[in-house]
């Protein structure tokens, strides 16, 4: 498993193209064997502060995939949720043209047809779950495959209610704490500014460093809601001890946290019938980010931040690459971050 040599050559060339200032690459193998390699800086000021193997970065959408699709997936497990449920028997207050049709499913596959979440931000926490709970889709649900940040928050919301607990509480009891994702949180205002990368300069915050960046997660966590699609701030480190459980079918040193069909379930397509590809609250076989050596069964998820975590359970080895691509400013699109998660999946997923 010695990738070394190959990552450190994409990633100082990454740095030198400005694809990221710094970034933090974490492999595991199934026997537990892992590497933590940190390249580059927090910026790319002088003088530069060195990325660590332990340094926090803004995780972004692995929140929807690491926590909030995690729990629901928990929820099925135990039978208490089911994917045929409506959103209504848990959310009775969503009332938007299709409130009798949004099934559990959808939410879990990313198949309503959401919209720009994020982009509300001169709404307060209670405008953005009005608009969450009362927004019309333009296509029915279960006939289109569209990610936003709808699916998750809706989640989120179901998860709350059946458990009567926020999702920082369930974050922690679930997994941050069993799986002693020490330096993993929704709160990292609590950790010193020092440990924790810069996001980027936006012109609405200025500075977004220790606050989180997505805009509809920052508006509720100031008024003291953590939500369903954004939020965790994390290490490599700590994401890999969450991708060991996959790797071992749901069951790690002892404990469970899913089971081996929920696992065969998140790795099995969800919506041939879409010609599409993505699994039960994780992304499926998406090679323009994962490399052409990622198979049907390879998942994964990535972040706006320039954040990835993939698990491939057939070749027993996961992955985590986080950068703060968008700093100082986001670039027009992703096609550079994407081709550097691209050829590191094929340097880690190579036969």
């Amino acid at each position: 498993m010695d990738f070394r040599n190959q990552i450190a050559k994409e990633a100082t060339s990454a740095i030198k193209n400005k694809v990221f200032p710094g970034c933090v690459v974490g492999i595991v193998n199934k026997n537990g064997e892992r590497q933590i390699l940190p390249f580059g800086n927090f910026t790319y000021e002088q003088p530069p502060q060195l990325v660590k193997e332990d340094t926090i970065y803004d995780t972004a959408s692995l929140t929807k995939s690491i926590t909030t699709g995690s729990l629901a997936l928990q929820l099925i497990d135990e039978g208490k949720l089911k994917l045929t449920d409506k959103l209504i028997d848990y959310i009775p207050e969503f009332r938007n043209s299709d409130r009798e049709n949004v099934l559990i499913k959808h939410l879990l596959t990313y198949t309503i047809d959401g919209y720009g979440f994020a982009s509300l931000r001169e709404k307060s926490a209670a405008g953005l779950y009005e608009t969450l709970l009362t927004h019309d889709f333009e296509k029915r649900p279960g006939t289109v495959f569209k990610y936003t940040n709808i699916p998750a928050a809706l989640l989120g919301l179901v998860i709350e209610k059946i458990y009567g607990d926020t999702l920082d509480n369930l974050a922690d009891k679930h997994f941050l704490k069993p799986l002693k994702m020490t330096r993993s949180t929704f709160y990292p205002e609590k950790f010193p500014i020092e440990e924790i990368v810069p996001t980027e300069i936006d012109d609405w915050r200025g500075l977004v460093h220790g606050i989180v960046h997505d805009e509809s997660a920052y508006i509720c966590k100031k008024e003291g809601k953590i939500v369903g699609h954004a939020g965790l701030f994390s290490t490599a480190s700590d994401i890999l001890n969450f991708l060991e459980v996959l790797l071992h079918k749901g069951t790690f040193q002892g404990k469970k946290y899913f089971s081996e069909k929920i696992v065969e379930q998140i790795g099995t397509n969800q919506i041939a019938e879409l010609n599409d590809f993505t699994g039960l609250g994780w992304e499926l076989n998406q090679p323009r980010y994962m490399g052409n050596y990622c198979t049907p069964h390879t998942f994964g998820k990535t972040g706006f931040t320039g954040t990835l975590a993939i698990c491939d359970v057939e070749k027993g080895v996961a992955y985590v690459i986080l950068s703060n691509r968008i700093f100082p400013k986001r670039p027009t699109d992703s096609a550079a971050i994407n081709a550097f998660r691209k050829v590191i999946g094929e340097i880690i997923l190579k036969p």
